[in-house]
């Protein structure tokens, strides 16, 4: 079968399109999919540079998220079965035709939503849930503060905090950003190359501040969410973009008695039920028209053209590889 591999840690260059064996059949538990299309995260982009742990040793397919139909199962599978269109995150070798996963980790795709919207949602999807959901959910007369707003995952959360009722404000680098974030619903967009995020923060709050950020970037903007926290408001860190955060003392949370927490997606989805309860209420949202996906697509070979766009900061939404593959994969 077809697939990407990354031969060396380096730039997009040392993604090739290459022929790799077939997998085989699934083991017990698990299910042989069928991919029409794969998710590309920043966390692929770290894979390849080597500044998050490789998932295997060299050379080693990337991806991790990604949308198909189920052409095997293996025994004791009950979840799925062979002709079912899945999505799934969280599985590895994701740049390929095919892939073989936990079968009770896959996610049932209904007919309406396409392989491109299911390679796009599972990830930036079930974060954005578990952002908005776990630690203060926002409210009617709530400020909401979410950076990189025209992003794929910036866009569902300004989205999904615009649908509880929020006043959502946004930040981007452009002007274009900042008319994608815009059409995602932002009440306010702030130019950071611009403005300073935190004194517009509390401008157009007329001095409240923000009763939720959610952070992606980290080490560029903590100190401004800091600044644009309202009093008891709640600060996420669920990436670092621009790197980590500076170091900073506990006590400076006191004066306005702000809490900061960590986001990571893994601890939200622990339970085979908690993944899926996540992403039914994900599709819901999509299916309802309230959450829209604002996605690109590139074709499976030109993978290093869409890791060169990412890591440009060239991309609005989310890129998704699509994959022409026709025979099955059984056949042989």
């Amino acid at each position: 079968m077809k697939a990407i591999r990354i031969v060396a840690i380096g730039g997009p260059e040392v993604l090739r399109y290459v022929d790799v064996p077939d997998l085989g059949k699934p083991g017990p538990g698990q299910a042989l999919v069928r991919l029409k299309a794969s998710g590309v995260n920043f966390m692929d982009v770290g894979h390849r540079r080597g500044t998050y742990p490789m998932p295997s040793p060299l050379p080693f397919i990337p991806g991790a998220e990604g949308a198909g139909v189920v052409e095997a199962v293996g025994e004791g599978v009950s979840a799925v079965k062979a002709g079912d269109r899945v999505a799934f995150t969280g599985v590895p070798a994701a740049y390929a035709e095919a892939v073989l996963a936990e079968a009770e980790r896959l996610i049932h795709l209904p007919e309406g939503i396409s392989f491109e919207q299911g390679a796009a949602f599972p990830l930036q999807g079930i974060t954005a849930h578990y952002l908005i959901h776990e630690y203060r959910k926002p409210r009617a007369g709530d400020v909401v503060l979410i950076h990189a707003a025209a992003g794929g995952m910036g866009g569902l959360l300004v989205q999904w905090a615009r649908h509880l009722g929020a006043t959502v404000m946004g930040t981007v680098s452009s002007e274009a950003k900042a008319a994608t974030a815009k059409e995602a619903g932002a009440n306010h967009v702030i130019n950071y190359t611009r403005d300073g995020f935190a004194v517009e923060v509390k401008r157009l709050s007329d001095g409240h501040g923000a009763d939720l950020i959610i952070d992606g970037v980290g080490k560029s903007t903590f100190n401004g969410d800091m600044e644009a926290a309202a009093v008891r408001g709640h600060i996420v860190i669920f990436g670092g973009a621009s790197g980590s955060a500076d170091p900073v003392s506990p006590n400076t949370f006191m004066p306005n008695s702000i809490s900061v927490s960590g986001g990571n997606m893994r601890n939200f989805v622990r339970t085979p039920g908690e993944l899926q309860q996540r992403a039914k209420d994900v599709v819901a949202g999509i299916k309802e028209g309230w959450l829209k996906l604002n996605l690109a697509t590139l074709p499976l070979s030109e993978a290093a053209k869409a890791h060169q766009r990412l890591e440009g900061r060239e991309t609005q939404g989310k890129l998704v590889l699509t994959v022409a593959q026709q025979r099955a994969l059984t056949s042989r």
